[in-house]
């Protein structure tokens, strides 16, 4: 794609609702908290024995079906 391409598409309604769209839940994001997730998570799992964890702790890819042991 030449660069004259690459700037029309930029100019398009379709990318410029993308771009204003992003923006407005990146603005809500972070008028929000990063510790608001937290706190309802919290909230949500109580009472528990675990706490919450921030973080995920699954691993990407294909599972393995060779049967070998790893």
């Amino acid at each position: 794609m030449t660069t004259a391409e690459m700037k029309k598409i930029e100019k398009s309604p379709a990318v410029k609702s993308l771009r204003k769209e992003q923006a407005q839940q990146a603005r809500k994001r972070a008028a929000k908290g990063s510790g608001d997730d937290l706190e309802r998570g919290l909230k949500d799992s109580f009472p528990a024995s675990d706490p919450v964890s921030a973080t995920s702790t699954t691993t990407s890819g294909e599972p393995d079906v060779s049967g070998k042991p790893e």
